[in-house]
């Protein structure tokens, strides 16, 4: 379960501590089920700062494998490692670091938590603790999402949405209210562990649903693949937030460039063990929002993607 590669750090941090540097990250996937442009941007970050791989730094890897209510002991694992910073990626991992420790450093990347109302951090501009790094709550996505699924096909009625009602609360909300102005019916299927994705569609075989919009929590991300087959199987166009599911087989996402994301973490880690103090360091949240259309799965879906999309489009997969 636990997994090191050597990376670097600027000469004076190992001078300073007399030993390599080591940060824990903390992942929802397996290792391999996570997309690596993910986490090869993250080290980019680090190495854009000076940080050399395989020369002055160590990463301890801690894998949830697909089972969040693993971290509070993956985190607890890292603190008594003394690490001197932790990435945690995604909301379960951060709420455990945070947790675990207020006294190491903690870079998060979470896209379905409002950092300041869950009581995490005192604002965005300045967090004032232990905790830091890239954060987007922005629920209207979701909305979004669900009115270019009504653009592919005008006649929609009867919309399936994939994830965790917990974790995807507030995009839960946005999608029923906007659901209704466009008289379209939600069906929720839940999804909390990797284990029910084989289930979720069980209750579909009554009324089948005519497109699927997948929330976004890195179990859903982790499974990309085997959501795409699903939706392949039962003729769903379906809807991400992440370009990394179309690349697997999915129709269309809009959102955030998740690599650029996580290159930024990779800067801000850098800059703590340089010496910045997380609770100085702004929460960030992505300015640019992409599209990606995969015109094989349109065609095998017998799909028309309308002209005004493909223009939109920052990727097109033919």
């Amino acid at each position: 379960m636990m997994a090191a590669a050597l990376l670097a750090a600027p000469l004076g941090v190992e001078a300073q501590e007399g030993r390599l540097p080591r940060i824990g990250i903390l992942t929802t996937a397996s290792p391999g089920s996570s997309p690596p442009a993910n986490s090869e941007a993250f080290v980019q970050g680090l190495r854009e700062s000076g940080y050399v791989d395989g020369r002055n730094i160590l990463l301890e890897q801690r894998y949830a494998q697909e089972r969040p209510r693993l971290f509070p002991a993956l985190a607890a694992d890292l603190v008594r490692l003394k690490v001197d910073l932790i990435f945690a990626r995604g909301p379960w991992a951060v709420t455990a670091a945070n947790s675990a420790t207020r006294a190491i450093p903690i870079v998060g990347i979470d896209l379905e938590s409002d950092p300041v109302a869950d009581g995490l951090v005192k604002t965005l501009a300045r967090p004032g603790g232990n905790l830091t790094g890239m954060f987007l709550d922005l629920a209207e996505l979701s909305g979004k999402q669900l009115q270019i699924l009504k653009e592919i096909n005008p006649r929609l009625s009867r919309v399936a949405v994939l994830g965790d009602s917990a974790v995807n609360s507030s995009q839960l909300r946005e999608l029923r209210g906007v659901a209704g102005s466009l008289t379209v019916q939600i069906h929720v299927l839940e999804m909390r562990t990797a284990k029910d994705l084989a289930g979720a569609f069980e209750a579909e075989n009554k009324r089948p649903s005519e497109a699927l919009i997948v929330l976004s929590n890195p179990l859903t991300l982790a499974s990309r693949s085997q959501i795409a087959d699903i939706a392949a199987k039962r003729r769903l166009p379906s809807m991400y937030l992440y370009g990394a599911h179309v690349e697997a087989g999915g129709l269309i996402s809009y959102g955030p460039n998740l690599p650029d994301m996580f290159r930024r973490c990779g800067v801000y880690a850098a800059r703590i063990l340089g010496g910045a103090k997380p609770g100085e360091l702004p929460i960030e949240r992505p300015a640019k929002f992409e599209m990606a259309i995969n015109l094989k799965t349109a065609k095998a879906l017998g799909l028309t993607i309308p002209p005004s999309l493909l223009q939109r489009a920052d990727q097109v997969i033919e």
